[in-house]
């Protein structure tokens, strides 16, 4: 019999995104109290799966229940913010990462880099047992700039000795997702922080537990692209997408290896509309390119080199044929970065879900793409997806910060 004195953890979630680290902790038996997200995008796709759906938040009644900038939050709730103090567990997620990361532009003036400060402020308010924090591996390397040493410091230090300051045990590490089930090859910088002093538990508690997690979930301990999406093909047939006009999606094949019928459960079935497989609507032209691409390109899960790209007249710089027989390179928040694997086209919004591991019953919502000065601001579905942390390996750590 279950123990019904077992303790409720409870856990915010800062910078949520769509929802990838809030569902794999719900997964784990968390229970989030609240999630701040600045984008109305991303937001809507949390609230409709983790709060509509799952009624996964309690949700305070001093915050109203809609996408917030943690600055502002940080300025009107900070009598509320403290009074949490000693009644949260946990708190996780990672300031943007556009800033930091070394596959844009990484830029020092970014203003998003300061939210760094704003999540230090916000742990130093709440005071949690336990602190998750994500970000890309360029948030541990030193921006080149002569004018301010201060600037030549990582902020992966600047955030590791604030921690210490504030009494956490605090160890970091560098994780490579597709070591633990994901069809994806995506190094994060993880760092746990722990007011116990018992932080150096978690990379032990993940990798003891990694085995059988996998196994009872029916998962191995890697998976391919064509392990995570090869039922989602367009020779299976399309029917017009629902909630993108002029569009068509396609249909399901039966699955064709355990991690799609894990991703398919509760959700799929045969000769049913996955919900944000949406093809692009491509041109004759760069069909007959993707098609010489995949035909002739010698090279997988790279980049097509400036010989190719010149050869057959691609202007886009980052561009790569993924390989159905390997983990695909990291997603990014740019849907034409990589080419389907056996089909000329690029990949829709569902198959880079589950790459990134969401169940299909994860419904992505809001605008498939943006584009010119809407990038700045809006966070569509390609980029939700794109930006999110890998469930399976949320509910992973989910459990091993259950424990600590």
């Amino acid at each position: 019999m279950a123990n019904s004195n077992k303790k409720v953890r409870t856990y915010i979630d800062l910078f949520a995104g769509c929802g990838g680290l809030s569902l794999g902790l719900h997964l784990s038996g968390w229970k989030g109290l609240f999630a701040i997200e600045k984008s109305p995008f991303a937001f809507e796709t949390l609230k409709h799966n983790l709060i509509d759906y799952k009624q996964h938040f309690s949700w305070p009644e001093w915050l109203e229940c809609k996408e917030h900038d943690i600055a502002e939050v940080l300025k009107k709730n900070k009598d509320d913010l403290i009074k949490l103090q000693g009644k949260i567990d946990l708190v996780v997620g990672g300031p943007p990462c556009q800033g930091f990361s070394t596959a844009g532009k990484r830029e020092i003036s970014d203003i998003r880099n300061k939210l760094v400060y704003s999540y230090i402020e916000f742990i130093r308010l709440v005071k949690p047992k336990l602190i998750l924090f994500e970000n890309v591996t360029g948030f541990t390397y030193a921006f080149k700039d002569n004018k301010s040493k201060e600037k030549n410091i990582p902020y992966s230090t600047i955030v590791i000795e604030k921690l210490q300051s504030m009494g956490y045990d605090v160890k970091a590490h560098m994780i490579d997702f597709s070591n633990y089930g994901i069809p994806q090859k995506r190094v994060r910088f993880i760092l746990v922080g722990s007011i116990n002093n018992n932080a150096d538990n978690f990379i032990k508690k993940i990798q003891n537990k990694k085995n059988n997690f996998l196994k009872n979930k029916g998962l191995n301990q890697k998976a391919t692209v064509g392990d995570a999406i090869s039922d989602l093909l367009y020779e299976n047939g399309t029917s017009p997408t629902p909630d993108r006009k002029g569009f068509d999606s396609g249909l399901y094949s039966e699955p064709k290896s355990r991690y799609q019928t894990v991703m398919r459960k509760g959700y799929a079935r045969k000769n049913y509309i996955a919900d944000s497989h949406s093809f692009a609507n491509h041109n004759e032209d760069t069909v007959d390119t993707f098609s010489n691409i995949l035909e002739k390109y010698p090279f997988r899960s790279k980049r097509i080199n400036n010989v190719f790209r010149k050869k057959w007249s691609i202007q886009k710089r980052s561009i790569t044929l993924l390989d159905g027989d390997a983990p695909s390179p990291t997603l990014t928040s740019h849907p034409d970065d990589y080419i389907h694997y056996i089909e000329p086209r690029i990949l829709t919004v569902r198959e880079c879900a589950r790459i990134q591991s969401f169940p299909d019953w994860y419904e992505i919502r809001a605008k498939y793409t943006t584009g010119g000065l809407h990038r700045k601001h809006e966070v569509p579905r390609y980029t939700q997806i794109g930006n999110a942390i890998p469930p399976i390996f949320s509910e992973l750590v989910g459990l091993a910060l259950m424990e600590m």
